[in-house]
């Protein structure tokens, strides 16, 4: 079974307006409601895969439900822990001549709620696979990564890390199946400009050397880049399409390349490519036909 882990899930509420004018009352052309937080994203792109996944977190009040009742719907088991005070955050996102964002807070967690995340960690088990994805909220110990990571080690678990900066570089030594910075956040971890993809294949080895077994590079226009467990670098190109939305789209990575990775690792970068074009060419997450003729035209 696969994992997925968002500690500050939220409900986006997008807003589309021709034009948005300050201190006036405004009225929208258009409303979306999306359910999210990078490991929720995760999920619901398996869903679209047909892979089965388990949703963990924190959610409150009545967002919470929703967030939670939305997940259900599409297919996403959920074992959520739920908070007694606060509500889970809403994400306002203003499109108009220019994009504005919002985004909450979320309820504050305490330790007895962290608890209770770490026995529904506890019962993971050998060829299981967890997902951790995003920041960490106030709300949190800066170390949770590592201290979760810690606690599931030597229990035959597949790691999946998509963090950047120190979040990253401590959870290493862990051999993580799986970390996804992009061309940028590898560029900060290490204090350089990379200025092309010799480069870029040169730092994320320094990773693999550092810990992970697979280092999966996205790098915007340019594609992907995968340094895998042996040491081999394999690219591919760009998705075409016209982008509408970065949003998840690097959750989608991920989703598809663990999704693809017992099918060989060409294969997974490339369904990890045609899922994050997928959702970019999109308002949403990636759905199925689109992931599919995307992952045609990569072969």
């Amino acid at each position: 079974m696969i994992y997925t882990v968002t500690f500050n899930p939220a409900v986006d509420y997008v807003v589309r307006a021709e034009k948005i004018i300050s201190g006036e009352v405004n009225r929208s052309d258009s409303e979306e409601i999306y359910f999210g937080g990078k490991g929720i994203n995760v999920s619901l792109v398996l869903a679209q895969l047909g892979i089965k996944s388990c949703a963990l977190g924190f959610v409150a009040g009545f967002t919470g439900c929703a967030i939670e009742q939305g997940v259900l719907d599409a297919g996403v088991e959920t074992e959520f822990v739920h908070l007694e005070k606060g509500f889970s955050r809403i994400n306002v996102k203003l499109k108009s001549e220019q994009e504005t964002e919002i985004n909450g807070q979320g309820p504050d967690i305490g330790e007895e709620a962290l608890a209770q995340l770490y026995e529904k960690l506890d019962r993971l088990k050998s060829g299981d696979t967890l997902v951790l994805a995003g920041s960490v909220p106030k709300a949190l110990p800066s170390d949770i990564y590592e201290s979760i990571l810690a606690r599931l080690s030597g229990k035959g678990v597949r790691f999946v890390v998509d963090a950047s900066g120190q979040l990253l570089m401590n959870v290493l030594k862990y051999r993580p199946f799986l970390i996804k910075p992009n061309d940028k956040e590898l560029s900060e971890m290490f204090g350089v400009k990379l200025t092309d993809t010799e480069q870029i294949a040169e730092y994320a080895e320094k990773l693999r050397e550092m810990g992970a077994q697979n280092v999966l590079v996205s790098m915007a226009g340019d594609g992907a880049l995968l340094v895998d467990e042996n040491g081999s670098v394999r690219r591919c190109g760009v998705c075409k399409g016209t982008v509408r939305n970065s949003v998840g789209a690097g959750d989608s990575m991920v989703a598809g390349f663990v999704a693809g990775a017992d099918k060989g690792y060409d294969y997974a970068l490339r369904l990890g490519t045609a899922c994050g074009g997928a959702t970019a060419f999109s308002d949403g997450l990636a759905q199925r036909k689109d992931i599919d003729r995307l992952l045609e035209e990569l072969k």
